[in-house]
């Protein structure tokens, strides 16, 4: 059910029943009104491509949120799911392709990888006194690390063989979707016809109760976290399936998503309520939510807003249910509360078919527009320089009269394949994506190509699948050319750092094989360390200020990009373009700056507006037909004092 199954106070009927049932079914409703406002909003969710999708980018939220859902209702809380569910992953891609394990054990391993995250925490929690926020947030770390350790900050090729879970059953019937109800069932069944189902509840309730009552709470502490850890390793393996990879930086932040599709489905935080049905029904209020403001071209900023503002709503519903003096039943109640349940869900389901119907003729007769629509996928607009390729795109696509579409992943492959699902379900003439990694992003490309839709990917490639075009700068061609830059500024003697971008992007990388390959030319140049900054310039500030307590000789600095050197420039102060050469890279506004003042040395430019600009040109003529060239290859130049005023970007 959506919420708690709630006594109805004696005499209700009318609008206080109506009043009653909307309480009681608070998720189950709030889904209602969703489906039915994209479906009016627009013709490209009620489709049965679409809808598929939603399950798809539901599946992994609801899976790691079912065994949240064990920790939330014994009065817990569990802040390492999407930590544990990347190294479990990790620990399957790292042991069958690089160890030669047999798939069937490295499931296994992975698997084991869960519980034992999961016991760590029941054990620090049940035995170690640490209350579960703390207890968790320090595996939230750990899980992150060791997946970063094992993998060496790379994504790691899956095995075929477990990759088909990310596939589609008859050619349309996706596996995660099928897996996602299977891990419902399972939940369902655990909280409500287990020993440990109704202990959860018990220590959810009123733990000390719980206690002088017989209950053995420690160990039962540590089974339910280490059934969250099970939980979130079988996420770990599906979401990885969908992206063929296991990435070490997979599932950041999806254990606030967990948490928040518990909450919306009606469970407390304080603990003895919630039901498995509740949490699917958040967890898919979450995928509508954003599968519907991705098509209505919504802001990824204001798709969180929107998230947050929903999560509130959920919890105040149910502190009006609560103080409207409703009595949440047991669970496994008495067979007549399942029934009202039963009757609520056919009720549901006819209002929705029947409103959604008639929204349906909205969107019948309208006139299909000439113009193709054209999506772009971009890894982040947390950063100056993919803001400049969106710039370009824009500008080109009203200059063309073309209807732009823009998303934001989030540096979040994941948030990536369902964005690009979205745009191939909605059947847009051509793809512009701008990968967060270039292996993951390929089930994706080959989903499109599938549709006949064209793609043309944009300053990164995309690998294992086939894309029109290429419009990009060379990465390692420009790393090479920023170390020569900093070995010739320095007269091919000197002592250097490098801050490296962030771990498992393709961008970061290929820069640093270029910083590699460039430094060879070089034997006088010593680099005195290497530390990732992960392109963040609050990072490069204070990754620079720690190596400078180790090296304060240091006379050069190469960043593998503008964001990162800004920072750098920042610790080093005066010493910045006086004693200390430093190399950006991207030619972001920023980065010019700072190179006409002097700080920056100088900065490897990709004109970025340039790549925004020639990518949309190349999809434009790729949806009409026309032939494109397969690589597009826009020129880097170093940008110093002397040429600054003259490069346009």
């Amino acid at each position: 059910m959506a919420t708690d199954t709630l006594k109805s106070t004696p005499g209700a009927s009318g609008a206080s029943g109506i009043r009653r049932l909307l309480l009681d079914n608070g998720a189950l409703t709030a889904l209602i009104v969703l489906v039915v406002a994209m479906s009016a909003l627009s013709g490209d969710f009620l489709t049965t491509d679409n809808l598929l999708n939603v399950g798809v980018q539901a599946a992994v939220t609801a899976i790691l949120a079912f065994g949240v859902t064990f920790v939330i209702v014994s009065a817990g809380i569990d802040l390492s799911v999407g930590s544990v569910a990347a190294l479990s992953a990790t620990v399957l891609a790292w042991t069958a392709t690089q160890h030669g394990v047999p798939v069937v054990l490295a499931v296994i391993l992975a698997i084991a990888t869960g519980i034992a995250a999961g016991l760590v925490n029941g054990f620090l929690i049940a035995y170690g006194k640490l209350p579960p926020f703390i207890a968790t947030l320090a595996m939230l770390s750990v899980g992150r690390g060791l997946a970063l350790v094992i993998s060496q900050g790379s994504p790691i090729a899956f095995p075929s063989s477990v990759s088909h879970l990310g596939d589609t059953l008859g050619g349309w019937l996706p596996v995660p979707v099928l897996v996602m109800i299977v891990m419902g069932l399972i939940a369902a069944f655990v909280l409500g016809r287990t020993y440990i189902g109704r202990s959860m509840y018990a220590i959810g309730g009123n733990e000390e109760a719980a206690r002088l009552s017989g209950l053995r709470v420690r160990k039962q502490k540590l089974a339910i976290y280490a059934l969250s850890g099970v939980f979130a390793a079988a996420a770990g393996i599906v979401l990885a399936s969908r992206l063929s990879s296991a990435q070490p930086q997979a599932a950041d932040g999806y254990e606030l998503d967990a948490i928040a599709a518990v909450v919306i489905g009606g469970a407390s935080l304080a603990g003895g309520t919630g039901k498995a049905s509740g949490t699917l029904i958040g967890a898919l209020i979450l995928a509508v939510l954003r599968n519907g403001l991705n098509l209505l071209s919504v802001s990824a900023f204001w798709q969180q807003v929107v998230i947050g503002v929903v999560i509130a709503l959920a919890v105040l519903l149910d502190t009006v249910r609560r103080k409207a003096g409703a009595t949440p039943v047991a669970a496994g109640a008495g067979g007549g509360g399942k029934g009202r349940q039963a009757t609520t869900y056919a009720l549901a389901a006819v209002v929705t078919v029947a409103i959604v119907g008639a929204t349906s003729f909205l969107h019948n007769g309208s006139s299909a527009s000439t113009t193709p629509k054209v999506g772009l996928s971009l890894s982040t607009l947390n950063n100056p320089f993919f803001v400049q390729i969106r710039s370009g795109a824009q500008a080109e696509a009203k200059r063309l009269g073309l209807d732009l579409t823009v998303t934001d992943a989030q540096n979040d492959a994941s948030q990536q394949a369902n964005q690009l699902q979205n745009f191939t379900s909605s059947q847009y003439g051509a793809i512009i994506v701008n990968p967060v990694d270039s292996d993951a992003a390929s089930n994706s490309v080959k989903a499109a190509d599938k549709a006949k839709i064209p793609v043309i990917a944009v300053d990164r490639g995309v690998n294992k699948a086939a894309v029109d075009a290429l419009v990009a700068s060379d990465n390692i061609a420009g790393g090479e050319l920023a170390a020569r830059t900093v070995a010739e500024k320095l007269g091919g003697q000197g002592r250097i750092v490098i801050l490296q971008g962030q771990a498992g992007t393709s961008a970061a990388r290929e820069r640093a094989e270029g910083f590699a390959k460039g430094l060879k030319a070089y034997p006088g140049i010593k680099v005195l360390a290497q530390q990732p900054a992960d392109f963040d310039r609050t990072k490069g500030l204070d990754v620079m200020s720690n190596l400078l307590q180790a090296h304060p000789d240091v006379q050069g600095v190469i960043a593998a990009n503008d964001e990162m050197a800004l920072g750098a420039i920042k610790a080093l102060g005066s010493k910045a373009g006086t004693s200390v050469s430093v190399v950006g890279f991207d030619g972001t506004p920023d980065g010019l700056t700072a190179v006409k003042a002097g700080t920056l040395y100088a900065s490897v430019a990709q004109q970025p507006s340039q790549l925004g600009r020639i990518a949309v040109d190349n999809a434009l003529h790729a949806a009409q037909g026309k032939k494109v060239q397969p690589t597009v290859k826009v020129p880097v130049k170093v940008v110093t004092k002397q040429n600054v005023a003259g490069f346009t970007g």
